[in-house]
């Protein structure tokens, strides 16, 4: 029994190993699950939590890794060693662990962008791909062996295939020949593995054969025809020779599992630790956990916390912290208000984390680490020891205060409840010092006005209370730190109608002191609520203020990043002008030098002319390459006239506007001047803007303007759309702009990469995909296509 044991009972800590072990992947992870026990050494938890934050961004980054469907083979592997055969279940889930660990390997080597602490059981998988590959190749099911497992077995089951064969076509004389009007029908069948047919209670001496049964009505026999007796007897001799070849086979695999056993162990406990971390990995981004910062001088300050069994859209998150400037905390407040909440969220937070579990708070919270949590919360009265309220709380603080120290976090629920007031308050406060003095950290809720003032004046320790709402007679289960909750019974009663005078009677009865301690609890709630106006009030116009300046750099580097791409195109550009200039003046050059040598020849005219087209030619060249024929399909576009010299167009590929600098030729190639610069581009990608432009309508009559749409289609066109990582709204948003632009690319059937883990992805397109008028049909991806991972998609 650990130091936690009942502290995971009280704090329902199995319900989150319920819920770890409802989302593992494996047997053995779901095993481990339900045995995770915390860890009071700083350095192992740290570790633990580490590799959760690693497997979360690894699920995050690439998904869940394929783990498959691996079962416990620790058994089946110790029979092996011992020498037993296995069967093939046995070895189906082997092979399975061996493709696993082949998997594994391949997905944390595929895109790696960062090293992780995971890395390290990673590479300790050893795939050995021989023998997956022997055990995939010899069973091909549960129930069926590979005629080619050995050519012992692929020669046994010809032999059985022709006797087979030659006794139906023996018996097939008997039911088409002369023998027919003797059987009860027309049929071969078998009996105890032997073929025989169905004769006639009157016709049993007219076929000379063995019986093997008679009908349930009598009226029929099954006769094994004496032709077909050493046939079949030679077949039941093959099927045994068939029997013992496999287990010859088996009895070999199983060998090989054998010599392999520390290699298929070492994988398969790797593969289990990772599959837990992963496990947590995915609680964590199921319940939007994280790590905070664990540290070793006792503080444990949780910020924005909500306890992971309350519903996470309706649990209120709290701020609350004990350790550093006081080591107790008293938490007062209505009945339901919360208070119990707090407790436990401090204890199972401190259980999870310990075990490497994320919790669901804010980044920047601090936890230490306890040796022991020890708690007492809940009625735990018993009839069978005959022990009331107040006896059983007693008894289980006796316990807590044995056991106490530093390095415990002590958690009471109404301490010092279910006796006299004056005496339980006393005790209380009594028990609180005994615990500081032990060096343990603490938190206690009450409704005693004692420990609210001993709270007040004892340095280290403070007050915390949960909120109410008058108005609304309804707690509002926030926590607020350093001011004690006030007592709102007679604020209550009057809002419920109690008369008026019985509550100024009752106002009598209460000690002046006390009466001056509410007054002051009053003032300080009124202080706060203003103060927490201003505050909010003063954190808005910062985070309006931080956006705005978050907007405006991002909008800058976005336009500086811009510009200084276009200054590189433009350096390019202009070297590649330059050096077109320069091997263009050479080659001219060179070609007068050619002329001048001819000049006093017959051939200078001749020579001339070749010069001169040899020089046009060079030149066309070198225009060419400074500004390229850029060929880029604008599809579902034509233009409604011929281009002329001064025609405003639109350059689709760029999506810039430009003015037709030249009459066209009629090659299909036109001259574009944008600002300064002549560019040239085939006419097909080219718009016509303004008289005469039109626009384009996609599948699902939406209307896509000259602009918008040099936007959507693009050569660049992707077949496959990945939405790993993505809920269902904004998964479909990308498909139905996806199919909009594969609609337009020309392109019919597509991928839709949705990956595996939970199915939600999945199941969230499905109905949508159906309903949707683009598709014609759509299927899940098959074996080498990315099998239940993708959806294959055709569109109409």
């Amino acid at each position: 029994m650990s130091e936690y044991t009942k502290a995971i009972k009280t704090l329902e800590f199995h319900k989150i190993r319920e819920m770890l072990r409802d989302i593992a992947p494996t047997d053995g992870a779901r095993s481990l699950a339900m045995e995770i026990e915390p860890s009071h050494e700083v350095y192992t938890v740290r570790r633990m939590l580490l590799s959760t934050s690693d497997a979360k961004r690894l699920i995050d980054e690439k998904g869940m890794p394929p783990f498959g469907d691996i079962k416990d083979i620790r058994d089946s592997i110790e029979r092996a060693v011992k020498g037993a055969s296995l069967n093939t279940v046995e070895l189906i889930r082997i092979a399975e662990v061996l493709a696993s660990a082949r998997r594994l390997q391949e997905y944390i080597d595929s895109n790696k962008r960062f090293e992780t602490i995971l890395d390290e059981a990673f590479y300790l998988l050893s795939p050995n791909k021989a023998l997956e590959d022997r055990i995939r190749k010899v069973i091909i099911t549960a129930d069926m062996i590979a005629d080619d497992a050995s050519p012992e077995l692929s020669d046994i089951r010809r032999k059985i295939r022709n006797t087979n064969n030659k006794i139906k076509e023996t018996l097939s004389k008997y039911t088409g020949g002369q023998y027919a009007k003797y059987l009860q029908e027309n049929i071969v069948t078998q009996r105890d593995g032997r073929y025989v047919v169905p004769v006639k209670i009157e016709y049993k001496n007219e076929i000379k054969g063995l019986v093997h049964d008679t009908s349930a009505s009598g009226a029929t026999l099954f006769i094994e025809p004496m032709a077909v007796v050493e046939s079949n007897n030679t077949l039941r001799e093959l099927e045994s020779a068939e029997k013992h070849e496999i287990e010859r086979i088996l009895a070999i695999l199983s060998s090989e599992c054998a010599n392999n056993s520390q290699e298929i162990m070492a994988n398969y406990d790797n593969i289990t630790d990772l599959a837990l971390y992963f496990t947590m990995g995915k609680l964590s981004v199921n319940m939007d956990g994280c790590m905070p910062t664990i540290n070793e001088d006792g503080e444990y300050n949780l910020i924005k916390a909500k306890h992971p069994l309350l519903d996470p859209k309706k649990a209120v998150a709290i701020n609350v912290a004990v350790g550093g400037k006081y080591d107790t905390l008293v938490v007062t407040g209505p009945n339901t208000g919360g208070k119990t909440v707090t407790l436990k969220t401090l204890g199972l937070f401190a259980i999870m984390l310990q075990c490497g579990l994320h919790v669901p708070c804010d980044p920047q919270s601090t936890a230490c680490v306890f040796d022991k949590v020890l708690c007492d919360i809940g009625d735990e009265q018993s009839i069978e020891q005959s022990l009331s309220t107040f006896s059983a709380h007693m008894v289980n603080t006796v316990e807590i205060i044995k056991q106490a120290g530093k390095g415990s976090l002590v958690l009471f629920d109404e301490l010092g409840a279910g006796t006299d007031p004056v005496e339980g308050a006393a005790l209380a406060v009594s028990i609180l010092e005994k615990i500081r003095e032990k060096g343990a950290l603490c938190a206690a809720t009450t409704h005693y006005a004692e420990l609210k003032v001993y709270a007040l004046d004892t340095e280290g320790v403070c007050n915390a209370s949960c909120e109410f709402d008058i108005e609304t007679l309804r707690p509002t289960y926030r926590l607020i730190t350093g001011t004690p909750g006030k007592s709102n019974a007679f604020a209550i009663s009057r809002k419920l109608g109690l008369p008026e005078d019985i509550i100024d009677r009752a106002g009598s009865y209460v000690a002046s002191d006390n009466k001056r301690f509410e007054i002051v609890i009053e003032k300080l709630e009124a202080t706060r609520i203003e103060m927490e106006r201003e505050r909010d009030k003063a954190r808005s116009l910062k985070n309006e203020y931080e956006n705005f300046k978050r907007n405006a750099e991002k909008k800058m580097r976005a336009r500086l990043e811009e510009s200084e791409k276009q200054i590189e195109k433009a350096e390019a550009k202009a070297q590649a002008m330059i050096a077109s200039a320069r091997a263009s003046s050479d080659f001219v050059f060179r070609e007068l030098e050619k002329v001048k040598k001819q000049r006093d020849s017959e051939r200078l005219a001749e020579g001339l002319e070749e010069a001169r087209a040899n020089i046009r030619k060079r030149l066309r060249d070198a225009d060419d390459k400074a500004n390229p024929v850029i060929d880029r399909a604008n599809e579902g576009y034509k233009l409604p006239r011929k281009l002329k010299k001064g025609d405003l167009v639109r350059i689709v590929n760029i999506d810039r506007e430009g003015i037709v600098a030249e009459e066209p030729k009629g090659d299909g190639n036109i001259s574009v001047r944008i600002g300064q610069m002549i560019t040239k581009t085939k006419e097909k990608n080219l718009m016509l803007v303004g008289d005469g432009a039109i626009s384009v309508t996609t599948k699902d009559n939406k209307k896509v303007t000259t602009g918008s749409f040099a936007k959507t289609v693009s050569s660049s066109f992707k077949p496959e759309l990945d939405l790993r990582g993505m809920n269902g709204e904004d998964a479909w948003y990308m498909v139905d702009k996806y199919l909009d632009d594969a609609l337009l690319s020309g392109v019919k059937i597509v991928t839709l990469i949705h990956g595996k883990g939970t199915g939600k992805l999945k199941a969230a397109l499905k109905p949508l995909l159906k309903k949707d008028r683009r598709i014609s049909t759509f299927r899940e991806g098959m074996y080498g296509e990315g099998d239940g991972g993708v959806t294959i998609v055709e569109l109409k």
